[in-house]
């Protein structure tokens, strides 16, 4: 039987639109992973051979970033979130940075440039406590969903790994007995359809330094069994010295409560707001 040559044109053109569909796919594909929206996670890792005297603060800082983020535009010298030293969570004034390096309670043991998406880090000792370290983590601001995610795993178990400092292995993420976010509230952009339960029914103590972080962190950290020490109710500036305050009153195991009130003292005096709007804007507890 003859076919048609009408049957090999239709066939043609059905192929044709295959491989077009699949090299427009691949072009979106690279496009929107170039902008830093739906770049893969990277496989969890799940690392806890490390030194059980030590005790880490994880600390996951957001780049404050104009062009990635849903805020209301700062400056533009520190809102690049492409550029650390100046950005207004790290390398300005009031960044984690600058501010734990000037301080009297912490030591800076190391500075690493990490990878395109976590682009430094900092590992600090106590200089009275010294089994306690602060590791600080400057995400890419285009990442802020990848920063988001990383802290909520590390919340909940699912994300875990160490580091070897001075001869001595310490925990992160996961590890960590408390973990941190610091930056824009990423939650009121997008949405995340991952599970966060915990999965060693180990509970952790976390601070998050964000626009309405109780309103839009609340639903993701209940999987997660963490503890919130110190959380917002409102908009608020994220800067580092609510968090080095905060960690005076954890480190002296002082109550939630406490604790609290060490980070509302601090916001008063920078913010230049009454003790008691800084009260209401940062909360412990659920």
């Amino acid at each position: 039987m003859k076919i048609p040559r009408s049957f090999f044109f239709v066939l043609l053109f059905f192929f044709f639109c295959l491989c077009f569909q699949s090299c427009e796919n691949k072009v979106k594909e690279k496009i929107t992973n170039l902008a830093g929206f739906t770049k893969a996670q990277e496989p969890l890792k799940n690392v806890d051979t490390f030194d059980k005297n030590t005790k880490t603060i994880h600390v996951l800082v957001a780049l404050c970033d104009n062009k990635y983020q849903g805020i209301v535009p700062v400056s533009e010298k520190i809102g690049n979130g492409q550029d650390p030293d100046q950005n207004l969570y790290w390398g300005a004034g009031y960044g984690v940075r600058t501010y734990f390096k000037k301080s009297k309670e912490w030591k800076l043991l190391k500075t690493e440039k990490k990878d395109s998406i976590r682009m430094e880090r900092l590992i600090f000792q106590h200089t009275s406590k010294k089994n306690h370290y602060l590791v600080a983590d400057a995400y890419d601001g285009q990442y802020i969903k990848n920063c988001t995610k990383d802290f909520l795993y590390s919340s909940s178990g699912q994300m875990k790994d160490i580091l070897s400092i001075n001869n001595t292995k310490i925990g992160l993420y996961g590890n960590a007995k408390l973990v941190s976010y610091i930056g824009h509230d990423g939650l009121m952009d997008f949405q995340l359809s991952e599970s966060f339960k915990n999965t060693d029914k180990q509970t952790r103590d976390c601070i998050i330094l964000a626009c309405y972080s109780k309103r839009f962190f609340s639903p993701l950290l209940q999987e997660t069994k963490a503890n919130p020490l110190v959380w917002t109710s409102h908009l608020m500036a994220p800067e580092a010295y609510i968090l080095h305050d905060a960690l005076t009153g954890y480190l002296n195991n002082e109550s939630g409560e406490q604790i609290r009130s060490r980070a509302a003292l601090a916001y008063s005096k920078y913010q230049k707001c009454s003790v008691k709007a800084a009260r209401n804007l940062l909360i412990t507890g659920w």
